[in-house]
């Protein structure tokens, strides 16, 4: 895996406002309907993702183990998916939209998550916190649509490739706070917390 490279296939962009939208567009050699089912299929969900329980409909719910859960907005299958994202005590409004559209014999896949952000959070990790782990979502969900093998997901911050995928997508997410009017400063001091956040201090260069 090239990291770099990886990274390179994603666009960000960030939307800051009262509620921060972060979007994230990657084209993948794989077919809509492939793209469709490996986002809302729950055996295929585990295999990239995270397992899954509950409800997969519309109007159902559903709960990602150790993650996120919540309810099944909108879904326009091959290629409109809106869910509620909700974690913690008290989460505050969050969703998360997938849209998916044919591209070159491949599929144009877009995320966008919004959702109103603790001010102390958004000041220490800025769109990094929530950026990196779709940066990782997203890997996941092309390697498994290409057929490769998919690292170890409790132990992928430890290997050199995970190290190299991480520290880029965060300065990826750091750069995209800049275009977003974040001054240097506070987007590189965004970048080194979202860094140590996601990778051991010892891992750090």
């Amino acid at each position: 895996m090239d990291s770099l490279d990886e990274i390179s296939r994603i666009r960000r962009e960030l939307k800051d406002g009262e509620r921060k939208t972060v979007s994230l567009t990657r084209r993948y050699d794989a077919e809509v309907e492939d793209v469709w089912e490996a986002c809302t299929d729950g055996e295929r969900i585990a295999r990239w993702f995270m397992p899954v329980s509950g409800d997969l409909r519309l109007g159902g719910t559903y709960q990602l183990e150790g993650n996120a859960g919540g309810e099944i907005l909108d879904c326009e299958p091959p290629s409109y998916l809106r869910v509620s994202w909700l974690f913690g005590l008290d989460p505050g409004f969050s969703e998360v939209e997938v849209r998916l559209s044919p591209e070159g014999g491949g599929t144009l896949f877009e995320l966008r998550h919004t959702a109103e952000v603790p001010p102390e959070m958004w000041g220490r990790y800025g769109p990094g916190a929530v950026g990196v782990g779709w940066d990782l979502a997203l890997l996941g969900l092309g390697l498994h649509l290409s057929g490769a093998p998919l690292p170890d997901k409790a132990g992928f911050e430890l290997t050199g490739e995970g190290r190299s995928y991480i520290t880029a997508s965060s300065r990826a997410w750091g750069e995209a706070f800049e275009q977003a009017g974040a001054s240097p400063e506070s987007a590189a001091t965004a970048v080194a917390a979202t860094t140590d956040f996601y990778l051991p201090t010892e891992d750090q260069s």
